[in-house]
């Protein structure tokens, strides 16, 4: 089964940014949709932002845009989320995961990794 290796979560002040990653733990993204998910205190897994393998104009929740853009590197089999202006709201733990074609929903069922936290608070 697919899984991704999170990294690059810290606790920021809001306004603050971060980039996140995920390296993929095998086999090759070339031609996978990836999608970052956030599972906020309590809540679901909710889609944040999927880039296709296409050169597709990428997804993104209504919350984050103009603030977060995802990026994908196939040659090191690794995504990316630079998250700018961030708000508490956006607190949570971001996982990788394939992606559906089309939507940005996960793919598989229980894909999830461990995780990279991100707390923004004052």
């Amino acid at each position: 089964q697919w899984q991704f290796v999170e990294s690059g979560g810290a606790s920021v002040q809001p306004g603050g940014s971060l980039r996140i990653s995920c390296a993929a733990s095998r086999g090759t993204i070339d031609y996978l949709a990836v999608g970052w998910f956030r599972q906020a205190p309590g809540g679901d897994h909710e889609g944040v932002s999927c880039i296709s393998s296409a050169n597709l104009p990428p997804y993104y929740t209504d919350a984050v845009k103009g603030r977060f853009t995802i990026s994908r590197d196939n040659a090191k089999n690794t995504a990316y989320l630079q998250m700018d202006n961030l708000k508490p709201e956006d607190t949570g733990v971001y996982y990788c995961a394939i992606a559906r074609a089309g939507v940005c929903l996960p793919r598989d069922h229980n894909p999830w990794g461990q995780g990279t936290r991100v707390t923004v608070s004052p």
